[in-house]
């Protein structure tokens, strides 16, 4: 069922992209009501419109709040016309058709990105731009609602190509749009006054595709609030995946700290005095897994760090800064991605899980340990302590069941996805010693308690005087006696890392 074009409503908050629409309306003949702002930008154009008050006989009122709310305004939207009677009320309340609505909304996401001030945010929770696209997108039989800029060109060739006439398959395509766009701001308005930060799903960005070449897949969010990208190709699916541990690992640590990220899993993590010697110290724990890998420091990459990574093959690096310098050496392979990380912890406060035919959601894995109870045999030295908080923050972001070595902040073997712990524990203790790593002096983390004592006697038996786990097992006596019998120092933390 074809449709001409005759008149259309444009009230936008951005005008940028709007002006080749506008002149394509007025190309066609098309009678344009509009208000404020965007009749003001219609008119600097030299084009002529109809200002919306000459419809409701009302100004804008109540600084601003009420400007389309009225029925003349709405009975032009909502009007069927091909139900007689509306037609005729129609024309008895002298309320012209309108065939195409073109509404944007305020800006309220990113007014709550640059200020905290109530009274400012709650001006931008938008009404008549909502309700006009809803009733623009419900009435789709008869008109086109436009309520994104981005479509301002496609709708430009349509009018084009089609002599300002459109089909329903494609007016019900512009609505299904429209009804997304408004859902996602009620999102975000819904968890601002419920103190969430759910990202609503927005930004639409198709992928290459998924997990695997047969999958189809999409990303919904806006990556340029959280870094931007420097050079490379297109990021996929499992780069997203990768890059989001890479950058929640990081956001743990304070020092400098270089990290490796494979399949979600770090593989190599450090922290020393300089970058450079992060890198390298990160790298030695386990340079045969990072070959393909994901990169990840919290400072700045220098020419000598950039000369050093230059010498693997990696999917992706993270950074908040890159000299120069440095850029030019990383940005000699042109598929190479590289990440700007934006000054911010990214870390939302719930996270989501598809599973069955619905949605888990819960609270982040906030934190290292909520107590720090010595049940050993003695007490942890200094850099004990520092290898074994270091330790748990890695075993926070392993696959359950997960072990963690560590000696003097570098990670020496782990072990995760397991079905068991003690699995997890041989799988570290194997990896350790594939790179000649002496354990004598390492310390060891568990995401979970120890259902036995066969973790802290196979790990003593290696050299590892110093435990770190959240305790909780109606066993936990069989650990802490076999720790004490031998001089061991043992942590209880209180706080599970389970990560499935």
């Amino acid at each position: 069922m074809q449709k001409k074009i005759q008149s259309a409503l444009i009230s936008v908050f951005y005008k940028d992209g709007l002006e080749p629409l506008v002149k394509e309306l007025s190309r066609l003949g098309i009678t344009i009501y509009s208000t404020g702002g965007t009749q003001k930008f219609i008119e600097d154009l030299g084009i002529g419109c109809v200002p919306v008050e000459n419809l409701t006989t009302y100004p804008s009122i109540l600084g601003g709040r009420v400007k389309t709310l009225h029925p003349a305004v709405f009975g032009g939207i909502l009007g069927r016309r091909d139900v007689a009677q509306d037609l005729v009320e129609m024309q008895e309340y002298k309320i012209p058709e309108i065939d195409l609505v073109i509404v944007d909304l305020y800006p309220f996401e990113e007014t709550l990105r640059n200020t905290n001030e109530e009274k400012l945010i709650i001006e931008k929770i938008d009404i008549g731009g909502p309700s006009m696209i809803r009733a623009a997108a419900k009435n789709f039989r008869d008109l086109v609602v436009i309520a994104a800029k981005d479509d301002y060109a496609g709708l430009v060739e349509l009018l084009q190509t089609q002599n300002g006439e459109t089909f329903i398959e494609q007016r019900k395509a512009y609505a299904a749009k429209a009804f997304e766009v408004v859902m996602n701001y009620d999102i975000a308005i819904n968890n601002y006054f419920n103190g969430t930060i759910l990202k609503p799903l927005s930004h639409k960005q198709p992928m290459r595709y998924g997990e695997n070449p047969h999958q189809k897949a999409s990303f919904y969010g806006d990556l340029t609030n959280v870094f931007d990208q420097l050079n490379g190709k297109e990021l996929s699916y499992n780069n997203l995946v990768d890059v989001d541990a890479a950058v929640q690992l990081i956001h743990e640590f304070n020092n400098t700290t270089f990290a490796i990220i494979k399949h979600t899993n770090v593989c190599g993590v450090a922290s020393r005095a300089t970058v450079k010697d992060s890198w390298d110290t990160a790298l030695a724990g386990d340079n045969e897994s990072a070959f393909g890998g994901v990169l990840v420091c919290n400072g700045s990459i220098d020419k000598a760090t950039a000369e050093a990574i230059n010498e693997i093959f990696f999917e992706v690096l993270i950074a908040p800064a890159f000299d120069e310098d440095a850029l030019t050496i990383l940005k000699s392979k042109k598929n190479r991605i590289l990440l700007k990380l934006k000054n911010q912890d990214t870390k939302a406060k719930t996270q989501f899980k598809s599973v069955l035919n619905g949605i888990l959601a819960q609270d982040t894995d906030q934190g290292n340990y909520t107590e720090w109870k010595e049940v050993g045999g003695r007490e942890t030295t200094a850099s004990e302590k520092e290898d074994l908080a270091f330790a748990n923050i890695i075993c926070k972001h392993l696959k359950s069941n997960a072990i963690a070595l560590v000696r003097n902040k570098q990670l020496v073997g782990k072990g995760c996805g397991q079905t068991s712990r003690i699995d997890s524990l041989r799988q570290s203790i194997d990896k350790a010693k594939q790179f000649n790593f002496d354990l004598h002096g390492a310390v060891l983390a568990s995401d979970a308690f120890f259902p036995f004592n066969d973790c802290v006697q196979m790990a003593h038996a290696e050299g590892i005087e110093a435990f770190i786990q959240p305790g909780g097992s109606i066993r936990d006596k069989d650990s802490i006696e076999y720790c004490v019998q031998n001089s061991l120092a043992l942590v209880m933390t209180g706080l599970r890392h389970f990560k499935h």
